[in-house]
């Protein structure tokens, strides 16, 4: 043990004169537990939206989409490029393209995915979405009346209900010997889906690849691709890799990519939480920095002694370090606990239940992240540290013969 860590902490467990002293080191503690406690219990919560949301998208999606004609040649180029990435796990071809569904005297824009069940469930967890109905409704084909799954959502606006037969009209026109009209079929409601996405509730409509083929004029072919990977993190890597392979004769996107917006939101808005509750911590600093203050004028006959005996100023600065450096230690363990505490709490027993009919999410979720808790510990010690820096200063520039005097 140091001579000036030993002095530290014997000044911080010594009485000190009158109420107030006592008061403001406790409030230094108190304030950097709390910043850190709430610092890391809002970024777990973050942390936990941002997971639940991106669980949600892979769901109903893939972790890499390709875009593109994919007809008899372009489907073995295709994977003859995919099993060189060793990372791709499964993938799916499938139909995507932009109709006006109408029921009714109702009506409103859709996006229609044609797939195939059994090979797309092999790239997402779509067929657990599934509330009403049966995916083996879309395994028929040549029916007169294929049939279409809607999003629980879109149902509900547009007023269809299982059995209900509604109308797609294709944006492309046909021409006819009488004229140009637009394409237009019938499909039969046979499912209802709720993925929790809002997103996809509301404008999602799902058919079997080959009907959607036939709607949109495809001639057998698709104009998409499904990739799931063994890891999702490889997503931008692999899809660089796909891109470079490919050409540009197809569009290359990660699921990152078709929400891009989205994780850009939630990401300024974790940045702004966070700078907003350092601000705890960046007060508490200042109740240490008058704290340290304080003491160095409690102990000015102290620091006269210890110069006069020899001790030069930087001795001095070092036990005033030690000072800051044990109320950080203490407010900062404290905080990790209690914030760590908190966060496990949060996710174990839900303090709020939402309405899930209404919410995507009926509990809060939480997610706690090493990176995150190691990061508030770091800015919060360097801010508290700066905080001695001037009382650090002040206290070694003081004259021994004037301190042993007026002390």
């Amino acid at each position: 043990m140091s001579a000036e860590f030993f002095i530290a902490y014997r000044y911080l467990k010594a009485k000190r004169k009158g109420l107030f002293s006592m008061v403001t080191t406790l409030i230094g503690v108190a304030g950097v537990t709390v910043g850190v406690a709430a610092l890391i219990t809002t970024l777990s919560v973050m942390n936990g939206f941002q997971s639940d949301i991106k669980q949600k998208i892979v769901d109903a999606q893939a972790h890499i989409l390709i875009y593109g004609p994919m007809r008899g040649q372009d489907q073995a180029r295709l994977s003859n490029a995919l099993s060189k990435e060793p990372h791709v796990k499964a993938f799916s071809p499938f139909v995507l393209g932009q109709a006006i569904l109408t029921f009714g005297d109702r009506s409103t824009g859709v996006v229609v995915k044609g797939l195939d069940p059994e090979r797309e469930f092999t790239i997402n967890n779509l067929k657990a979405s599934l509330k009403t109905g049966s995916w083996d409704a879309l395994k028929g084909t040549g029916s007169p009346v294929p049939a279409l799954m809607l999003g629980e959502e879109l149902a509900k606006n547009i007023g269809v209900w299982l059995g209900d037969e509604v109308i797609l009209v294709s944006p492309k026109s046909v021409a006819t010997s009488i004229g140009i009209f637009p394409k237009m079929r019938k499909f039969k409601v046979a499912g209802l889906l709720h993925t929790g996405y809002y997103e996809f509730d509301n404008t999602m409509a799902y058919c079997g690849v080959k009907d959607a083929g036939d709607f949109f004029n495809l001639d057998g072919g698709t104009n998409g691709l499904g990739i799931k990977l063994d890891d999702i993190e490889l997503a931008g890597r692999v899809a660089a890799a796909l891109k470079k392979s490919l050409g540009f004769q197809y569009t290359v996107k990660t699921y990152a990519d078709m929400n891009q917006t989205l994780f850009a939101a939630l990401k300024l808005e974790k940045f702004m939480m966070s700078l907003v509750l350092a601000l705890i911590i960046l007060v508490a600093t200042f109740n240490i920095a008058s704290n340290l203050l304080m003491m160095s004028v409690e102990k000015l006959r102290d620091i006269g002694i210890l110069r006069s005996i020899g001790a030069g100023p930087a001795f001095i600065r070092r036990v005033f370090f030690w000072e800051g450096n044990l109320i950080a230690i203490t407010g900062i363990s404290l905080g990790v606990l209690l914030g760590l505490a908190l966060s496990l709490f949060i996710g174990r027993y839900p303090l709020v239940e939402l309405p899930s009919d209404i919410y995507y999410i009926s509990r809060v979720p939480v997610e706690i992240k090493l990176r995150d808790v190691l990061g508030t510990v770091f800015i919060s010690y360097m801010l508290c540290m700066l905080s001695a820096v001037y009382p650090a200063l002040r206290a070694s520039k003081v004259s021994p013969v004037d301190a042993i005097r007026y002390g």
